[in-house]
């Protein structure tokens, strides 16, 4: 009986060794009950208790030699064999022992109901419910987990659900009475169609991961490269009692217009050791709440948090490649839309402690008045593309469906992410799944907002044709759930449908606004012909967002990013320096705008650095005195370095870690500008106008709009109700301006707040070369 077949009564339940075995049907139980068409017990009795784990899956490797032929696979399909599911099987041929199904443990099974999808807990037990449209065959895969209060017991039930009784239009789904209220693992194996050519991706020896999965387990430990092929499984938490928000709890709620955003890693901001953290807590959500005042400190109200759904950052290690060596540490590859990641919890506590951590960190973040917004990814997911597949859910569970590809070309996948695949997201059903999504992080986590990554994706059609009202995007800015909510879109992708001000908005809307970044960059590092560009960049790009309703805040202006140099980096490098990456240096942008201010990477040189300095500075300023949402990024606080590498995605390593060392070094100089910039932001309202500006609220003092050569730029910014004015020069002159101040309003006078070292201190009114600038305001504080 090698292939350990053996007869089975009414639709079939089968037992497998455990979550490891990618076999299709090495194992059936005889039983004697009418399995789903109603409520019953299964009972395992002996002779088949599985404690046969290993013996099992010798058996099912020797079924497979000698039959596999039998089973018809696509050519391609062949030729793309999912090498994670490989190393899956290898090591359940090595292990010593599998889990024992205890005999004695009874599970109910009901046909159960299609909403909600994922895993619910009703009155009858468990529900679970899952979309797939083209399947034929869906098999529910359970595990229960050890010390339980019903015994100790382990390994893999395998419920194979009925299509008459368990399927309600495109939905399968089952209720199974008697699971634990937590701790169960559980996923999906599916069949269907194999037409490659059509767009189908069935492979049912693989067990996929619930889209709908509130929370998901995996390996235990941030980037720990002993355990590279951990499966990703859904798993549930009905046991806990509710997080508690406290009686007093209430979010921000900051209006847009005084937004000041700190774009983060969860992770970097504490993994490295000189966070002074105990080993348990870096990298971790609770990491962020121990720096929460650093945050206050530097003055910010809002962080825009790197991808914290769970992805694997070991992805790139599951075959031989150029790049495996990396560790995603920026999290751009999304397994699932609902769950925290969970390797940012402290001490490897797993999902369940990931969702409380991630609860007291919103939390602790929103008492200190410092709204959470999220950096979401629905352009694409880790499931690559056709020639190296990481089949973990929504190729395996119904590809044509949530994948866009080319159907007069094999089927081939479309990449407009830059990543190997293209979510569907204007089909109705991916469409669903992503707002129900965001109303889950919104009412269960309470976020403050979200920026959409490579957001112009969503701006797609099936075929990937871009549409003028996408529906997706007008569905989320006219939803009541997300109505209090901050919506940010990345406005391009990567197959060239840039949107910088065109963006579909609805009047909600706001965008990560590139023509800021590229037009001030060129300005401050002295290119000709750029400053009446520059001008409206930092009055507020009435250009791009003065139509209909849209405010200045819906521009959120940035000089730097995660994607790019940093702010160091941008002012010591005219060109990117990526060979750590694996890629020869093809990867990441050659047209950074960037100026090295004489020399290329670190140097010695005191001028060099100096001059360095006062260029990140004179950014800042120019930042913090812009009309718009500004934005900066984790480090530029101190003057973070990657080393000249503009595409860090795959370090966990000091590239990316925030140095807490270098903060202290740099606190009473690099540190307290900065942060008394964006004090000074906040103070004045007139840097931060809920309107476009007027001719009674800006006076440009200028004569040279037409000469491409002049660098030089002053004006001043009035405030009407209390008369404390602001006046701002900004030479990108590689020589001294000599300019007149005008007159302060009546009955004040001016203050210097800010004029960079080498400028001039003596009040005479000279603006000092080399992109210098001064700020003064009239009836202000002296910064």
């Amino acid at each position: 009986m090698e292939s350990l077949l053996f007869p089975v009564l009414g639709q079939g339940i089968k037992a497998s060794p455990g979550f490891g075995s990618s076999t299709r049907s090495d194992a059936r139980l005889l039983a004697s009950a009418a399995f789903l068409s109603g409520p019953s017990a299964l009972r395992y009795s002996p002779p088949f208790r599985f404690e046969m784990g290993v013996r099992l899956s010798k058996a099912a490797s020797r079924w497979r030699r000698k039959f596999g032929k039998l089973r018809r696979r696509d050519p391609v399909e062949r030729t793309t064999r999912n090498v994670y599911d490989q190393h899956v099987q290898e090591s359940m041929v090595k292990e010593k022992a599998s889990p024992v199904l205890e005999s004695g443990i009874p599970l109910k099974y009901s046909p159960g109901k299609a909403f909600p999808l994922g895993a619910s807990k009703v009155e009858d037990g468990i529900n679970f419910a899952l979309f797939s449209q083209h399947a034929s065959s869906v098999i529910l895969c359970l595990s229960v987990p050890k010390r339980q209060n019903v015994g100790e017991y382990g390994g893999m039930v395998e419920v194979a659900l009925d299509p008459h009784k368990n399927k309600t239009g495109d939905i399968w789904h089952v209720c199974v009475e008697g699971l634990p209220g937590s701790g169960v693992l559980y996923g999906y194996r599916v069949d269907g169609p194999q037409q490659w050519e059509q767009g189908y991706r069935y492979d049912s020896s693989i067990i996929l991961l619930d889209p709908y999965a509130k929370l998901v387990a995996g390996r235990k430990y941030f980037g720990d490269v002993t355990d590279k092929t951990s499966k990703f499984l859904g798993t549930y938490d009905f046991s806990s009692l509710p997080f508690d928000w406290g009686p007093d709890y209430k979010p921000p709620n900051t209006p847009e217009t005084d937004l000041v955003i700190y774009e983060m890693n969860v992770h970097s901001f504490t993994a490295d050791e000189s966070s002074g953290l105990e080993p348990g807590i870096r990298g971790s959500y609770l990491g962020v709440i121990d720096k929460i005042p650093h945050l206050l400190e530097l003055g910010i109200n809002a962080v825009e948090l790197l991808p914290v759904f769970e992805f694997d950052e070991l992805e790139f290690q599951r075959y031989p490649n150029p790049r495996d060596h990396l560790i995603n540490t920026w999290g751009y590859s999304t397994m699932n839309f609902f769950a925290p990641m969970s390797r940012y919890a402290s001490s490897g506590g797993g999902p369940a402690v990931a969702a409380q951590e991630f609860k007291q960190m919103v939390k602790a973040l929103h008492n200190a008045g410092i709204e959470v917004i999220l950096d979401v990814v629905y352009n694409h997911t880790n499931e690559a593309d056709d020639d190296h597949p990481y089949t973990t859910s929504f190729r395996g569970i119904d590809n044509k469906v949530y994948y866009m590809m080319d159907l007069k070309n094999n089927a081939e996948l479309l990449n407009f992410s830059g990543c190997g695949n293209t979510l569907n997201c204007n089909h109705p059903v991916v469409m669903e799944l992503i707002l129900d999504s965001l109303r889950h992080w919104v009412e269960e986590y309470h976020v403050d907002g979200f920026r959409f990554d490579l957001a112009s994706v969503l701006c797609r059609g099936n075929d990937g044709t871009p549409l003028n009202a996408p529906p997706l995007v007008k569905a989320i800015a006219k939803d009541y759930v997300l109505s209090r909510c901050k919506i940010i879109a990345e406005p391009w992708d990567c197959g060239g449908l840039y949107l910088v001000g065109r963006f579909p908005n609805w009047d909600r809307w706001a965008e990560w606004n590139g023509k800021y970044r590229d037009d001030v960059r060129r300005f401050i590092k002295g290119d000709p012909g750029m400053k009446g560009t520059f001008a409206t960049r930092v009055s507020g790009s009435s250009d791009l967002y003065q139509v209909n309703k849209r405010r200045p805040y819906h521009s959120i202006n940035f000089v730097i990013a995660h994607d790019g140099f940093t702010l160091c980096d941008l002012v010591s490098y005219n060109f990117k320096h990526n060979d750590a990456n694996g890629e020869g240096g093809k990867d990441g942008t050659n047209d950074n705008l960037s100026w090295n201010c004489g020399f290329e990477g670190e140097t010695d040189d005191v001028n060099v650095l100096s001059l360095r300095s006062r260029q990140m500075k004179n950014f800042h300023v120019v930042l913090m005195i812009s009309q718009g949402t500004p934005m900066m990024l984790m480090g530029d606080e101190y003057g973070h370095t990657r080393h000249g590498n503009n595409n860090s995605y795959g370090h966990d390593t000091a590239m990316n870690h925030f140095q807490w060392g270098q903060l202290v070094a740099r606190k009473d100089d690099h540190f307290r500008f900065f942060s008394e910039m964006i004090k000074f932001r906040r103070k004045h309202s007139i840097l931060r106008h809920n309107r476009f500006l007027t001719k009674n609220d800006v006076t440009w003092h200028e004569h040279y709009w037409d000469n491409p050569e002049s660098k030089f730029l002053a004006f001043t910014l009035h405030d009407e109700k209390l008369g404390g004015d602001i006046y701002l020069a900004v030479n990108a002159h590689d020589y001294f301006v000599k300019v007149a101040i005008p007159s302060p309003p009546q009955k004040q006078q001016w203050h210097r707040v800010w004029c960079d070292e080498d400028g001039d201190n003596d009040g005479d009114g000279t603006s000092g070369g080399s992109g210098e600038g001064d700020v003064c305001s009239g009836g202000g504080d002296v910064v």
